[in-house]
């Protein structure tokens, strides 16, 4: 079933210092992973849909994630738990669709107040905080809770934040942390 997506990020934030703020408002850390992927144009040429296979570390999910707009709830994600990311890369090879990019992030995930706040480290760019909550009024409280106005919050994609950098993501067809 497909579902908006309410989410905002912070943007060149300290990992250290979010970790510490989060923790000092109550805040629940769920440990740190590697995250993988691949992802897939659906249509070359249409940034707007993809499809995103992506390996966790502990669980493994296939998503089309359909942006609308830059705002808090401007994306819708349908998503599934498959089995195994070589496997599952390899069957949707076998119905036509070639990764057009590998990449890598490190995610540190945490639970504040209701909401699920990631702080993200992509290479090349500087770490920001995700928050991800049941409604754009729960993301903008929990974002000030922490500290953080609305006007410091953006709902763009990663895409357009590596963008922000001088940075064409589209042209990057294998993003690993060996490159930095």
């Amino acid at each position: 079933m497909s579902a908006i997506e309410y989410e905002a990020k912070v943007l060149d934030i300290d990992p250290d210092r979010v970790t510490r703020l989060i923790l000092d408002k109550g805040g629940e850390d769920l440990g740190e992973v590697l995250q993988r992927r691949y992802v897939y144009d659906i249509e070359p040429g249409d940034a707007s849909r993809w499809v995103r296979l992506r390996d966790t570390g502990g669980r493994v999910t296939l998503a089309v994630k359909e942006i609308g707009s830059d705002a808090i709830d401007g994306t819708r994600e349908t998503e599934t738990e498959v089995g195994d990311f070589e496997t599952a890369n390899a069957l949707l090879g076998k119905l036509g669709y070639t990764p057009k990019a590998y990449q890598e992030n490190r995610r540190h995930s945490f639970a504040l107040d209701g909401a699920r706040l990631e702080i993200d480290t992509w290479p090349r760019i500087p770490a920001y905080l995700e928050i991800e909550a049941d409604s754009r009024e729960e993301v903008v409280r929990v974002a000030t809770l922490l500290g953080y106005s609305e006007a410091e919050l953006t709902g763009e994609n990663t895409t357009k934040v590596y963008a922000r950098y001088g940075i064409d993501l589209a042209t990057i067809t294998d993003l690993r942390f060996r490159d930095e």
